[in-house]
């Protein structure tokens, strides 16, 4: 099962930047499905971007056209670039890598993001 560690969270004003980076741990990277979740207070869990082994991306509605997702192979490192951030993406990111039944899927601590004037 990989680790992972999220970094990059942080403080940062509407309209806004901020680059999440998701390492992973071991030589087996390239076969994950990765995504990044996020988690506002009192809600659910709810999936913000996805890149397969292909490297196909998928968008949750809500951040289309502002954030991309990407990984780097090589590196063993996900990214999630986030632009023109509004209060409402203040949340806990979570980076998960999931490389299908019958393995668990693998998830990190979390970092925090926070939109606020």
């Amino acid at each position: 099962q990989v680790q992972l560690v999220e970094s990059g969270g942080g403080l940062v004003q509407p309209g806004g930047s901020l680059r999440l980076s998701c390492a992973a741990s071991g030589n087996s990277f390239r076969i994950y499905r990765m995504a990044w979740y996020r988690q506002a207070p009192g809600k659910q869990r709810d999936v913000v971007a996805s890149i397969t082994t292909r490297g196909i991306t998928n968008y949750a509605d809500s951040v289309k056209g502002r954030f991309t997702i990407s990984r780097d192979n090589d590196k063993n490192t996900m990214y999630l670039q986030m632009n023109s951030l509004k209060p409402d993406d203040t949340a806990v990111y979570y980076c998960n890598a999931d490389r299908g039944r019958p393995w668990p899927a693998s998830w990190g601590q979390g970092t925090q993001v926070t939109v606020s004037s």
